[in-house]
This record gives C-alpha cells, sequence and structure tokens, in this order.
C-alpha cells in the first residue's frame, strides 16, 4: 500500500460516515495530516524518506484495523462506542481520535517500523525525522483546531463554548507525541520481556482509554450550575 492508497482509503471512509458520525471528525482531521505528511515526502523534507513512508503506512495501518474491527481497543472504544451519541462537538470526536491514534497506536508503529527497516530508535535519523513531523504538526495544529473550534458556539448554547474549548485546549498533538516517542522507547527495551511488555500495552490501552472518555465529556455535563445546582 501507497501512501496516495492510504488517503484515498481515507477520503472513502469520509464520504461513507453520516455527517454527525464522530469517526468522521477524526478521519477528516487525520485526513488533512496524511495528505501534509505526503507532501513534505515529495518535497525532500525528511532526512530519511523511506522510514517515514513506512512508519506513516505502518501508522495508518493500525486506525483502518480499527475501522475494521468487530471490536475497539480499550484506547479506541470512547471514539467508537460514542461516535454516534449526542450532547458532543465535533473537535472532541476529532481530539480523542488523536489521543488514541497517538497515545497508543504511534508507539507501536515505531516499533514495527524500526523492526522492519532493520533500525532502532537510536539509528542515525530515525528520532530527526520523527520530531521533523512534530514540527510539521506543530505548524498545522492551530489551523486545524481554529477550524472546529469557530463551530463550537453554533453547536452549542454560548455558555458552553467556553467550557468545551478548556476542556480541549489542553491536549496538544506535540506533546502527545513527545509522550509516544517516550512510550516506543519504552515498548522497543520491552522487546523479550514477557509478560512486562504486553502489560505494559494492556495498561496504556487502558489509559489513553480514560483519557479519551474525558475528551468526550458531554457538554451538558459541562454546564455551569445554577445557584439551585442544576445546569443552566
Amino acid at each position: 500500500m501507497s501512501v496516495d492508497a492510504v488517503i484515498a482509503r481515507m477520503r472513502q471512509i469520509d464520504g461513507s460516515l453520516p455527517p454527525d458520525d464522530g469517526v468522521g471528525d477524526f478521519n477528516r482531521m487525520y485526513l488533512r495530516v496524511t495528505e501534509l505528511v505526503r507532501d513534505r515526502l515529495v518535497a525532500g523534507y525528511f532526512t530519511d524518506p523511506a522510514f517515514v513512508t513506512r512508519l506513516d503506512l505502518v501508522f495508518a495501518g493500525l486506525y483502518l484495523d480499527a475501522v475494521d474491527a468487530a471490536a475497539p481497543d480499550p484506547s479506541w472504544a470512547p471514539l467508537f462506542v460514542s461516535r454516534r451519541e449526542p450532547g458532543r462537538v465535533p473537535i472532541q470526536f476529532a481530539l480523542a481520535g488523536m489521543n488514541a491514534h497517538i497515545n497508543h497506536d504511534l508507539p507501536v508503529a515505531v516499533v514495527t517500523t524500526c523492526r522492519q527497516l532493520g533500525l532502532t530508535p537510536d539509528s542515525p535519523g530515525v528520532e530527526d525525522d520523527y520530531r521533523r513531523v512534530n514540527e510539521l504538526l506543530a505548524a498545522v495544529q492551530e489551523e486545524v483546531r481554529r477550524s472546529f473550534l469557530d463551530g463550537v458556539a453554533l453547536a452549542v448554547d454560548e455558555q458552553l463554548a467556553g467550557p468545551v474549548a478548556d476542556l480541549v485546549s489542553g491536549w496538544s498533538i506535540t506533546r502527545a507525541r513527545d509522550a509516544a516517542w517516550t512510550n516506543a522507547r519504552v515498548l522497543w527495551s520491552l522487546d523479550g520481556a514477557e509478560p512486562l511488555r504486553t502489560e505494559f500495552l494492556a495498561t496504556l490501552s487502558r489509559t489513553v482509554g480514560m483519557a479519551g472518555r474525558y475528551l468526550l465529556t458531554p457538554v451538558a455535563d459541562l454546564a455551569p450550575e445554577t445557584p439551585g445546582g442544576g445546569p443552566r
């Protein structure tokens, strides 16, 4: 599979989902990022384009596996379980997907890619190119976030727009990728150390799932309380 084929698959997913499906909100954000990575690959932005291409494909494959899975991994469960439930706004679904994909899937993808290419996380250029993707995402993060937040006040009562923005503003793609790199190194060091490696992945999955549930807190639960204690 090529990066263009992955993009085509994401576009197909986008076209197949109804407008109120939260998975579609994440899919559109991820599609934008994947298109940017592809463009930078063509432009010679990366030191080792073969590594970045393989990482991009392995990483995207984990998302596509989640889409096709009969039952979601605990890290993905908050998004897939609540994808059609009311009370959330699109940016919550988008960031819940990014949370699962980066914090859980990315460490697995880094380790898998290194093994497939005969590299290690310490091989020349591996971390540098990983960080270059961070720079790319930092440049577009505000653009993507703004595109969602501009519509928050239209989707919910104006009293709730601020609390929703506060809920999602603390989540950072760059910080998540920094944590994912650390977890990739831990996972690499646990190769062959069973059952510790399996337990580490299970704990990571559950922890990421808890963060996803927080990001998907229903809007009504964020409502300011009146003196009587209920939402306005």
